[in-house]
This record gives structure tokens, sequence and C-alpha cells, in this order.
């Protein structure tokens, strides 16, 4: 969808046309094992029309495609899987997919379609943090329960203590407070003293930039450009201006918040400028994909250009990974992407949560999100599993893929975070891990 307006995605006119239909979205209606998306207006409102629907509002296309290319194939795995083991509340449950663009107008249309259109009960989604701030204005007065699997701003907090969110919202991925203290020691621990930091001037990086610098310096770090810091527009094509700026006064360390597609761009001007040298790059995890180091490219003698570049993104270490792991590798081959267990811990409290209400309603799961992700029921990672007990009126208490996805009361969680660094062949390797406590 080209930039299509939020008030045209509400026009019935062209809903009905089926014109706004084909031009945002992807739609997967997932039955048991049947996928079809050659009839998808058809398929995504009638098909289990008593059963729990949901959705998902992802990015396979825009700056953060890479990642959420490998996160997308989870929710439908997770549907398939549960459709397999009965379902929901005694029926299958339907899936619609749409592709947020990672744009928060595209982001905005797709989440009302699926909630006035498609009238999904839940949604897992977004991954920009942007764009689930588009999507939530739109999930809680149609009142669509939205979890995240990747969406770490620390404005959602703030927002949900307000309760501006009444209780619509949730994230299965820490929020950046964690990550930033978590990057902070890590800093510390390298030896930097003085650091600068570049940030996508979205909510994601303006959110991480305050938490880094309010951290770094509480554990004596100095952050140089503290009173001017660089913030990117996440739509410009030419850095460099703002890489001139983020390394001037020679810092010890960059802290580099961005996306792949635009961060490319920036680092690889950075470098051309010459002024990288000497400098360790740190990164985050809007950035982190086996494509990135080589989007970035490689320095005159054939060196990646990131080799040596450290940085941190939210770990997946729960009780459930194993059991994701193989079967990915039996459906899809390979092991589950980046975030691909935190999409798959979102949509298992989607259908926990309905499963535990006795209803396909987004209140009925806004209503049960904490009593099956952290109530004192018995512990189980297995969804099927969880779905059977539920449904012998038992309760549960479900560790994910990802961690143990204990939603508090302002849908955050806590958890661990990965080490990672560039090797000098571009490869990508985890070699340690934090814990922001």
């Amino acid at each position: 969808m080209s930039k299509i307006s939020f008030a045209l995605a509400l026009s019935v006119a062209t809903i009905a046309s089926g014109f706004f239909l084909a031009a945002c979205e992807n739609t997967t209606t997932t039955n048991n094992t049947a996928t079809n998306t050659a009839s998808p207006v058809a398929d995504s409102t009638t098909a289990n029309a008593k059963g729990l629907k949901i959705g998902s509002l992802l990015p396979t296309t825009g700056d953060l495609a890479s990642i959420g290319q490998q996160m997308v194939g989870s929710v439908p795995l997770l549907v398939e899987t549960v459709n397999a083991c009965g379902g929901v509340n005694g029926e299958p449950v339907t899936l619609v997919q749409v592709d947020d663009q990672t744009d928060p107008k595209a982001g905005a249309a797709g989440m009302t379609k699926l909630a006035t259109l498609d009238k999904v009960a839940g949604v897992v989604g977004s991954f920009a943090s942007s764009v689930s701030t588009a999507a939530i204005s739109v999930a809680v007065p149609n009142k669509v329960m939205l979890i995240s699997p990747g969406s770490t701003s620390p404005i959602f907090t703030e927002k949900a203590q307000k309760g501006d969110f009444k209780s619509f919202w949730a994230r299965t991925a820490p929020p950046d407070t964690y990550q930033a203290l978590a990057l902070a020691q890590l800093a510390k621990k390298k030896g930097f003293k003085r650091v600068s930091t570049v940030v996508i001037n979205n909510d994601y990086g303006v959110g991480f930039e305050k938490a880094f610098v309010k951290t770094f310096e509480e554990l004596g770090g100095t952050v140089i450009n503290k009173d001017k810091p660089v913030r990117y527009d996440p739509k410009a094509q030419t850095f460099d201006t703002e890489a001139t700026a983020t390394f001037a006064g020679k810092p010890d360390a960059v802290l580099a918040v961005m996306y792949a597609e635009t961060g490319s761009l920036f680092l690889k001007a950075a470098y051309q400028q010459g002024v990288t040298k000497g400098v360790k790059i740190m990164l985050t995890d809007g950035v982190k994909s086996d494509t990135f180091p080589e989007q970035v490219g490689k320095s005159s003698d054939g060196k990646y250009i990131l080799s040596g570049a450290i940085g941190t993104v939210p770990g997946s270490s729960g009780k459930g990974l194993e059991a994701l792991n193989k079967l990915w590798k039996e459906k899809k081959g390979g092991v589950p992407g980046e975030y691909a267990p935190q999409a798959w811990d979102a949509a298992a409290l989607l259908v926990l949560a309905a499963q535990s209400a006795k209803e396909n309603t987004g209140v009925g799961i806004a209503s049960n999100i904490r009593e099956v992700s952290a109530g004192t029921g018995t512990e189980v990672s297995d969804v099927c599993e969880g779905l059977k007990l539920l449904k012998e009126g038992k309760k549960i208490n479900y560790q994910g893929a990802s961690g143990d996805v204990d939603v508090d009361a302002n849908g955050d969680v806590i958890g661990t975070y990965d080490v990672w660094t560039v090797e000098d062949n571009g490869k990508i390797k985890v070699i340690d891990k934090v814990s922001p406590q």
C-alpha cells in the first residue's frame, strides 16, 4: 500500500471494492493446516465464524523487512499447531496476516482492517515501536488485544502506567530500559569511557537513547554528544552530516540505534568519511540479521566494515525453545530467526488467554493475559498442554520459547540479552549473555 491514508482505510467503498485488501495485505486464513490466499475477503471474514480469529501485523517489507521476514512464520505455525490439537473453545483458530511495511500509516490502516473488517480478537504485532504506537490507537477503542513481539520503546510502559491502553497491550520482548542497561553495562565492561550516540528519530530510537544516556552516566561514563544528540530521519537516504556529527570528538565507541536499511547507509557513509577508525561500534536488536554486515559492505582491503562491532538483542532461552526449534526444523528447515520465539509466544498467549476466558473476544483475552502468563497455575511450555489444562478448568503459568513471559501490570516482561559480534568473515556470532538486573 503506497501511503494510503488512515481515513481511506476506513472507507466503506474502498473496502467493498477489494482494492484496499489487494493493496495493503498478505492475507492468510489458517484452518487446521489449510492456507488460502486466493479469495481473502470471503475466507478471512466467513471462515470459522464461531471460532477465535487473530491477526498478525508484522513487517515483511520496509526498513525492518530483514528481521520481520524471520519472525513472520511463527504465528501461522502456532495456529497450525493449536488447530491440530483441537483449537480454542472447541473451534479452529483463524489467522489473517498483514504486512505493516515498517510504516506507521500502513500499520494504522492494517490494524483498522483487522479490527473493523476482519473483526479479530487479538493481534500479534507490530515490531517497530512507531508502528505499534499507530496500531494501538486503533486496537484500544475496538477492544482488540495487541501483543508485540518486539516493540521495545519505554514509552509503552509510561502510557500503560497512565491507563492509556486499558489492558489491551502487552509485549513478549522486554522494554529498552532493560536493553539500554545491558548495553551500558557492556560498554563499561569493555572500558569505554566516552561514547557518542546516533539513533533513528522515532519512538524506538529516541526512547533507547534517553535510557542509555541515563544509565551510562550512572555507571560513570560520559555521552559526549548528550546536549546535541544525533537523531536521523527514518526516510533519509544520505547521512554525511549526521555521520560527521556522531563521530566528532573522537569517542571510544558509538552507540548506533537504527534499522537495517537506513542504518547500513549511515555506517557506510561514516566509513567512507574515514571517521570510524579506532572507534568501536555498538549496535542493537534493530539491525541484528545475517544480511546486515553485507548491506554495510566491505573496506578496500576486502574486510567487512562492521568487523568487530558488538551489540545486544533480547535472548531466547525459555523452556519451550527446544520444542519450537524442533518443530521449526521439521516444518520449515533450519532454526527460528530473530524474534521468532517472541512472535510464537505472543500468539500462544492470545490463544491461551481466550481459552482461559472461555470466550473468543478481545475483552476476554485482555482480562486473562496475566492469569495465563504470570499466575500461580501449573507451569507449561507446550501450548497444547496448556489448552488441555484450561479446558479442564485448571490454571496454568505459560513458560514460553523466548522466556518465562511473565507479563506485568504494564504489559512488560523482563528478559536476558544475547551479546553478539560481527566476525571478520561477516558472520554474526553470539558470544555472551547479560542480565540487566
